[in-house]
């Protein structure tokens, strides 16, 4: 289900009783405190980089979402897993956790618009017209920032998944089983990642799903890479022209961005990396630099105060906060902890066994070379 349909509908658990939006937060802490504190070991609160800080507070472990699938998986005295983050990084969690744990998404309509930009019957149609035009040459690979289906569908024909730390490596491994790659869901980190390798732009082309068309000036047997046409709609905020207000205002300033801005941003940034990069690159700076980050608001803000010896900035002062990344908050963590206790598990994220069974095969390729 994506981010429009869970909008839509009135699904269970979507809707947050009336009750919980006239609690001080006072009273939320209190309750979140004491719930697990009562469940102890049982439960287990994963918070992505991106959450508010009045969830990350609570969570007991932080990081990029497949780290945190990863640590709920080893957390085998988790019974109940409280993702604070978005759909697609609940299901991670739910394929690699066993079937005595169960995973919670607080807020169901959480999501990522980059994900819902590849659905699977667009992947299909896609897949089915490309193998028409190249045959049996294609190898597909998708960002972990994708649903279940996506991971699937990659995992049945051969393919991974890749995180922004090991999409170069990744990329790699797989021109050393086809000639050609897809890359879903993100046109920039596909992009970006590829021109590291040496792969010029002029052998990358963009298949749009709306329109089913490949664009591409060139022989179409000099295409390497097959950029599916998405985006993160907040990574695609940060500009060449943010780059260049920053040289001019601020010169002496660093810039280091997510390799999920365009091409032309990460081109004219300093530094470039994931999430984890981009947070060691600012602890290990001296005392004293500058830096202009182009990621996530909740993130900068939270490396502003943890850093007040630094002066940190956003490459984009004007950025909003991601409609869908940022639903989860105290009151929604509230809840869904109360609906645990009470054996309400109305908002429990399940991934069925057949697309857990192919995504698990996508996965388990990465892994096994990260």
């Amino acid at each position: 289900m994506n981010i429009l349909e869970m909008m839509k509908t009135n699904i269970a658990g979507a809707t947050i009783p009336e009750q919980y939006k006239s609690l001080s937060v006072k009273e939320m802490e209190e309750r979140v405190s004491e719930i697990k504190a009562r469940l102890g070991k049982r439960l287990f609160i994963p918070g992505h980089h991106y959450q508010k800080d009045e969830v990350i507070k609570f969570a007991d472990a932080t990081g990029d979402s497949l780290k945190l699938a990863q640590l709920s998986a080893e957390n085998t005295d988790a019974e109940f897993i409280v993702f604070c983050g978005v759909h697609f990084m609940a299901e991670t969690a739910d394929i690699l956790t066993t079937e005595s744990q169960k995973v919670f998404l607080p807020d169901m309509r959480a999501g990522c618009s980059m994900a819902d930009m590849a659905d699977i019957n667009q992947t299909q149609t896609c897949w089915s017209e490309l193998q028409e035009i190249f045959g049996d040459t294609i190898l597909p690979l998708t960002y972990v920032n994708s649903t279940a289906a996506i991971k699937a569908f990659v995992g049945k024909n051969g393919g991974a998944t890749v995180t922004s730390s090991n999409a170069k490596k990744m990329l790699q491994w797989a021109f050393t089983q086809k000639e050609r790659i897809l890359f879903l869901p993100d046109q920039h980190l596909g992009r970006n990642t590829a021109q590291t390798l040496g792969i010029p732009l002029d052998k990358m082309a963009v298949w749009d799903p709306i329109h089913h068309t490949l664009g591409y000036k060139g022989k179409v047997e000099d295409i390497k890479i097959i950029l599916w046409k998405g985006h993160c709609s907040v990574h695609e905020n940060f500009t060449p022209t943010n780059v260049e207000n920053i040289r001019k205002t601020k010169p002496e300033m660093n810039i280091i961005v997510h390799p999920e801005c365009p091409y032309e941003t990460v081109a004219l940034a300093d530094y470039a990396g994931s999430t984890a990069y981009i947070i060691e690159m600012i602890e290990k700076a001296p005392s004293g630099s500058k830096w202009a980050i182009g990621t996530e608001m909740n993130l900068v803000q939270r490396i502003i105060t943890q850093h007040p010896d630094k002066e940190i900035i956003s490459l984009n002062p004007h950025l909003c906060a991601c409609l869908t990344m940022n639903r989860i908050d105290l009151p929604h963590l509230t809840w869904s902890l109360e609906m645990i206790e009470r054996r309400e598990l109305t908002q429990h994220i399940k991934v069925p066994d057949e697309i857990a069974q192919y995504a698990i095969f996508a996965l388990n390729r990465m892994l096994q070379r990260a």
